[in-house]
């Protein structure tokens, strides 16, 4: 029954005339397979049990088995010592999940309560799929790599996208990746060129501490290769793989790159406590950071778990991961959620030289990728404008605290503001490729919205049963009078103009900017700034706003579109924040011109950027108080300042297209409204 075999490649890997097994674990003293014939199965229908004489080479137990096809499901049972001292969890009463496995089965008797406790989870366990990756066709797309300065990132969640019954979806397609093919057409419309998906790493739903309600995010990974299946419209075993590649190469054809916001930090299986899904019950001190004074699993990811991500047996599963995402997937990017935990060893040090970050900058096959940083940790770990390497972006924390400390009107921030819209210089210009190292954003998945940004003072996250304790406290947010939902004309249009004003800021900012799916049409989350465990209207696109708020839609369209055209704001491709702010000579200015105010109770700041090539020149000035200010123009020898931007102005005049800007008859002073952003522009030829 069992033929010969070969420790590599990891993982199922077909062969003809059947499959080689090969699964890493150092202590082990007996492995059996267990073959399943489909997801719902109580009993395997066959085990086969690898001997360490005849399966095993170095720690890598395999076995050869004739006639598997692509489809087939297994898992595995692991004997071996139980000693916390060592940190060694084996359980052979778990059948435990393949690492290298490109698929798993979820039956409807998945139950995670049954790998926590003593009994046997054979009939409610996770069962990896042997998959075929050859023949799928790609019709010729492949990754696109846009440059940084052409890019603007649009961070969405897969099921939440189209879930929602007003999504105009047919049902069985709502909230699957076959759902987000048919509505392309709508980001296309709205200009962005890269989508970020919140995690699509199989995850485990049940990964929750109210058993009500599940893991929405995905921040719970069981498997870092698998397509997560229930985003999937196509229940067969493998068919989550074939209709992620058909989303991935519907958005490369409409120029549309892919990123993956990846978790290599923890895994679902949490610590003690937590069920043996995988990695615990292979050679927990290998993939966890496991402390052994205190025999306990480390918890830099506020997790319960640690990923050792610089042990050799784990950087080597997170490369190989990244390189098939890449090379079978065809995607273009990666987010690396909590990458500072990544530059820790297996005591939890800090590393100067961290093996795995260097490993993924240096990969080949990774060159061509976009790789960024939430450069923090759980435990307190901040690095952003010090993260390991020359190319890695970072998620810019400052500019959206900075951002929104200026926005709201609040005293010490116009200096911090005006080095946010220069790309972060006192961040990053002694960084290699500073100008693209900053990823500007207001709002991400993990926070208020920013239509709750400027409708709530404080989180209101009830509904996650958790006595409103979870979430971020200190949100920078202002309800611009009332919390909550509200008539009053006054309030909802001081709101609307604030959801402008950061939309517009984050455009002409130096750097990479990042929009959170609904921004453009005021989602809401009922104030809701942990939402989770929200797989609900409250998480998901509501597609009614898109009618209802089409203003501020307009207005992030107009702006994304303006943003590429306009010479003046190509200081985005340059390689260096000194060589852009050299070159494109930036001056700043006050309510009188080149006198900027930078006391500590300025709330306006102006500036001008040139076009070194043209005669281009654009005027941006922001008053973030509460009445408005007069401002002296820069005079012009040649040309006439013309308004394309005045966020105070109802649409369709709050933005225009360049070519219809409006030639102001004043100009000498602009009058900026209360809490307002304006861009001119002047040609001085």
């Amino acid at each position: 029954m069992i033929e010969q075999s070969r420790p590599y490649p990891l993982g199922a890997h077909l062969l003809e005339g059947g499959a080689n097994f090969s699964l890493y674990s150092c202590d082990a003293k007996c492995v059996e397979l267990l073959l399943f014939d489909h997801a719902e199965a109580v009993i395997p229908s066959r085990t086969l049990i690898l001997e360490a004489d005849t399966h095993r080479t170095g720690d890598y137990w395999h076995c050869f088995v004739p006639e598997i096809e692509a489809g087939q499901l297994y898992g595995y049972r692991v004997y071996g010592p139980y000693d916390t001292s060592r940190g060694l969890l084996f359980n052979p009463k778990k059948v435990v999940l393949d690492p290298y496995a490109k698929a798993i089965a979820i039956g409807d008797n998945y139950d995670r309560d049954m790998a926590i406790d003593e009994r046997d989870n054979v009939a409610h366990c996770l069962k990896g799929v042997v998959s075929e990756h050859r023949g799928y066709d790609w019709e010729n797309t492949d990754l696109i790599g846009r440059s940084l300065n052409e890019t603007v990132i649009y961070e969405m969640h897969v099921k939440g996208f189209t879930a929602h019954p007003n999504s105009g979806v047919a049902e069985h397609k709502r909230g699957t990746y076959a759902g987000v093919i048919e509505k392309i057409p709508y980001l296309q419309e709205l200009g962005v060129t890269a989508v970020e998906l919140l995690p699509v790493q199989q995850f485990d739903p049940q990964d929750c501490p109210n058993p009500s309600l599940s893991n929405y995010w995905g921040y719970s990974p069981i498997n870092f290769f698998a397509v997560h299946q229930a985003y999937s419209s196509d229940k067969t075993p493998l068919g989550a793989i074939r209709e992620f590649r058909d989303m991935v190469k519907a958005l490369h054809r409409a120029g549309i790159e892919v990123y993956l916001d990846v978790v290599f930090n923890h895994t679902a299986e949490g610590g003690w406590g937590g069920p043996t899904l995988s990695f615990k019950g292979l050679q927990n001190n290998a993939y966890y950071i496991y402390e052994k004074k205190n025999h306990q699993f480390a918890n830099y990811s506020g997790c319960g778990n640690t990923f050792n991500a610089n042990k050799s047996v784990s950087r080597r599963l997170i490369r190989d991961t990244l390189n098939y995402w890449v090379q079978e997937m065809h995607i273009d990017g990666f987010r690396f959620d909590l990458a500072s935990i990544l530059a820790r060893d297996s005591e939890g040090h800090v590393l100067q030289e961290p093996p795995v970050l260097w490993s993924i900058e240096t990969d080949p096959v990774l060159a061509g990728t976009k790789i960024i940083a939430e450069a923090w940790d759980a435990a307190g770990l901040y690095q952003v404008g010090k993260f390991t390497g020359g190319r890695w972006q970072e998620w810019n924390g400052k500019f959206r605290d900075d951002v929104r400390s200026f926005v709201k009107g609040d005293k010490g921030y116009a200096g911090p503001f005006a080095d946010r819209l220069l790309g972060s210089p006192d961040i990053y210009q002694s960084q290699p490729g500073s100008l693209h190292r900053s990823i500007n954003f207001v709002t991400a998945h993990d926070g208020f919205t920013l239509n709750d940004l400027v409708s709530y003072n404080d989180k209101h996250n009830e509904l996650n049963g958790e006595g409103n304790r979870d979430g971020e406290s200190h949100n920078r947010s202002w309800n611009c009078g009332i919390e909550g939902p509200t008539r009053n004309k006054r309030i909802l249009e001081l709101r609307h103009r604030q959801i402008k004003n950061f939309i517009a800021i984050e455009m002409v900012a130096l750097g990479t900017p990042m929009l959170t799916m609904g921004d453009e049409v005021c989602r809401t989350q009922q104030g809701n700034n942990n939402a989770y465990c929200q797989d609900n209207e409250i998480s998901w696109f509501d597609w009614s706003l898109v009618q209802e708020n089409e203003d501020i839609l307009r207005f992030t369209r107009m702006i994304i579109h303006w943003r590429s055209r306009v010479p003046a704001l190509e200081h985005q491709k340059h390689q260096s924040l000194e060589e852009a702010l050299v070159k494109h000579k930036v001056q700043w200015h006050g309510t009188k011109a080149f006198c900027p105010d930078w006391s500590y109770d300025s709330h306006s700041i102006a500036a001008t950027i040139r076009d070194p090539k043209s005669s281009e020149l654009v005027y941006i000035a922001i008053n973030a108080y509460h009445q408005a200010l007069s401002f002296e123009l820069p005079h012009l020898h040649r040309g006439r300042w013309c308004r394309v931007i005045d966020t105070y102005l109802a649409s369709p005049d709050d933005i225009v297209d360049i070519a219809r800007a409006t030639k102001l008859r004043n100009q000498k002073r602009y009058r900026v409204q209360s809490r307002t952003v304006v861009v001119l522009v002047a040609f001085e030829n």
